[in-house]
């Protein structure tokens, strides 16, 4: 049988060592760095967005030129300057904790510079009008701060790299979301596979903080409002089994075109092109991108946040063809090689999704569906449906679609590993090639 800790001895060890405690105070206040630093983001990023549809709607010629030359233009700095930065952040930062990477080559994937970097790139992006997020950037970014704590802490801290990296990672997407919650359970889902870390009491503080900070600059609400449930029985069943089922097998397919895509294993002449010439290769997905988001009114331009935020409030008339046209400009982005995350573009597709079935079903309550739809397309891409379904169950008004909102992110999830193998491990263990060769 277990004794009790003696309550004197266990104070004493427990406050005894200046540098454990100086260590904790140093990661405490760097948590608060990332989370303030992932605000700042945001707000650059929403700034620039909003000038992109400010000059888009006075001139719907201006995409044609400004979108391809803005993606070439991102490419070429990305990868003569800042390779590391490519791409969502969240493959980076699961390479960096890689047992192959060493305290030398870590700065590969997680750095002040690349945070920084990152930040530009990424709003550069977003005034290009393309169809990205900030949510897998703030990943990056916020573990880029987290990680240079390292230089600060004492070195009997007990903190490693590793926990300033899953802290640093989870952090951002407390306070992209405002979901602290989220935060926690992207550490334990995405971000870490090591028992040890898992429960890290210190590490879940520095996540609270960050999202606490998201709130406090914010405001105590979620991006999408909120989602009314009304009348939600059994009528709903059938129309939410289609959505589930619908989203799982659209964000497994999406997810395995991602990795195909990116790794660039294909003959085809599209990915010879893209590694022979990846400026003219990503000026051409541009182009494609502004030719779509003309087509469709402007739509398909950026995260989808807008789009998805109408439809919810009803006031949205969705295009049945949203769903295609969304899925093929975030893939073209994707693929052309810009900074970038996929979160917000998967929260729209999955949302159009739940609202064309509510459309085809005549079913009463469309922002229900929409709602299933986020959390199951979501759940369906990362392959990680805890934190999709904890990410969109913050929108809830109420506990009426909780159990619900998991079935959805369950279901798909388990149908897109049928299809495609889970997308961040396979990007990070592209993340690992750039390693130098012994």
């Amino acid at each position: 049988m277990r004794q009790h800790p003696h309550i004197y001895s266990a104070f004493k060890n427990e406050l005894y060592d200046a540098h454990l405690w100086r260590g904790r105070a140093l990661f405490i206040a760097f948590a608060a760095l990332a989370g303030l630093t992932v605000v700042a983001f945001t707000w650059l990023t929403e700034h620039a967005l909003a000038l992109f549809f400010r000059v888009q709607a006075g001139h719907w010629w201006m995409p044609l030129l400004w979108t391809p030359l803005t993606a070439a233009a991102i490419v070429w700095v990305t990868r003569r300057y800042f390779p590391g930065a490519a791409g969502s952040g969240i493959p980076q930062v699961m390479a960096a904790q890689d047992a192959a990477v060493t305290e030398s080559t870590r700065g590969l994937f997680v750095s002040m510079r690349l945070t920084l970097a990152k930040m530009a790139l990424t709003a550069w992006g977003l005034l290009g009008g393309l169809s990205l997020g900030r949510e897998g950037p703030s990943v990056q970014i916020a573990a880029g701060v987290m990680h240079s704590a390292r230089k600060w802490l004492p070195k009997r801290s007990q903190i490693s790299e590793h926990s300033l990296l899953v802290a640093g990672g989870a952090a951002g997407i407390a306070a992209a979301f405002n979901t602290p919650l989220g935060g926690v359970m992207f550490a334990i889902e995405e971000l870490t596979r090591k028992p040890e870390h898992r429960n890290h009491g210190l590490t879940i503080a520095a996540i609270v903080l960050a999202g606490l900070i998201g709130v406090s600059a914010y405001g105590n609400g979620s991006y999408f409002g909120v989602i009314r449930v009304e009348g939600f029985g059994w009528n709903a069943l059938l129309p939410g089994l289609l959505v589930s089922l619908a989203c799982g097998l659209l964000g497994g397919l999406f997810s395995r075109l991602l990795a195909v895509s990116l790794a660039g294993n294909s003959l085809d002449w599209f990915s010879a092109q893209r590694k022979i010439r990846p400026v003219a290769f990503a000026a051409g997905c541009g182009l494609a991108i502004a030719i779509i988001g003309v087509v469709s009114a402007g739509d398909t331009f950026g995260s989808g946040y807008a789009h998805t935020k109408a439809s919810l409030a009803n006031t949205d008339d969705t295009s049945s063809v949203y769903v295609l046209l969304k899925f093929v400009t975030t893939w073209l982005t994707a693929w052309s090689g810009v900074p970038g995350g996929i979160f917000a573009p998967s929260l729209a597709i999955g949302g159009a999704v739940g609202g064309d079935v509510a459309q085809w079903t005549s079913y009463a309550n469309p922002p229900t569906l929409i709602a299933l739809g986020m959390a199951a397309f979501l759940a369906a891409v990362t392959q990680a449906p805890l934190t999709a379904f904890i990410i969109v169950m913050e929108m809830v008004d109420g506990h009426g679609l909780v159990l619900s909102l998991m079935a959805s992110a369950l279901f798909a999830s388990a149908l897109s590993r049928l299809i495609s193998t889970p997308l961040y491990a396979s990007l990070a263990e592209l993340q690992l090639t750039r390693l130098p060769k012994a």
